[in-house]
């Protein structure tokens, strides 16, 4: 009896530090909805191209074939869009999750989360903004998702630490996609799309479904 009170006691503070060091308010459902925008995303960007008159994406997307200004605004466009979404339904979703935990969405350990997350996502936004400048577009997708890849690995310190299995997979991805050049945009609905789907529906069932 004395022992079971013991791990009790054990289960509980150990409970309490991940609470104080780790922002565990993450919502899963952000995640699946990232997802379906990414995808959606990927495929207004393909209606795009199409409609500029590209057999494939691989026509487009070449080191030596840079695509014109105009259709590098539209596609920016859209990612900016898919980023916009992905992020305000993080917000209204998390900050749900985080009243239902009696959890502080704006504390030392979320900013820590932040400011982990978005230094080497913003690093390789200005390494992106480098290779469009060159014209080097085929490895634009790539870059990203090992950039991003890099920025969940970094932030999981500081919440579910699953998310670094998510940050391992984009990384891996955006290394393999660097030698198929011209696939950028299946890569890119892939890791940002179908990766997020799984996380997030595991993620759901994990900790949230059971809480429910």
């Amino acid at each position: 009896m004395n022992n079971e009170k013991y791990l009790q006691d054990i289960s509980e503070i150990k409970k309490m530090m991940n609470r104080s060091s780790r922002f565990i308010s993450l919502s899963g459902l952000s995640g699946v909805f990232a997802g379906i925008y990414a995808i959606i995303g990927a495929l207004i960007a393909q209606y795009i191209l199409k409609n500029y008159k590209f057999s494939s994406v691989s026509s487009y997307e070449t080191i030596d074939h840079p695509i014109d200004s105009d259709l590098t605004t539209l596609l920016v466009l859209v990612a900016i869009g898919v980023m916009v979404l992905a992020i305000l339904t993080a917000v209204i979703l998390t900050t749900r999750k985080a009243r239902k935990n009696n959890q502080k969405i704006w504390d030392a350990t979320s900013r820590r989360l932040l400011f982990n997350f978005f230094v080497p996502l913003a690093a390789g936004g200005f390494f992106c903004l480098v290779l469009l400048q060159q014209g080097i577009v085929g490895l634009i997708a790539p870059a990203m998702l090992i950039f991003y890849g890099i920025s969940l690995m970094n932030a999981s310190k500081y919440t579910f630490g699953d998310l670094q299995n998510l940050g391992l997979a984009d990384m891996i991805l955006g290394i393999i996609a660097t030698q198929f050049v011209g696939y950028g945009l299946y890569f890119w609905a892939l890791g940002f799309g179908i990766l997020h789907i799984v996380y997030g529906i595991w993620m759901y069932r994990k900790y949230e479904a059971k809480a429910a």
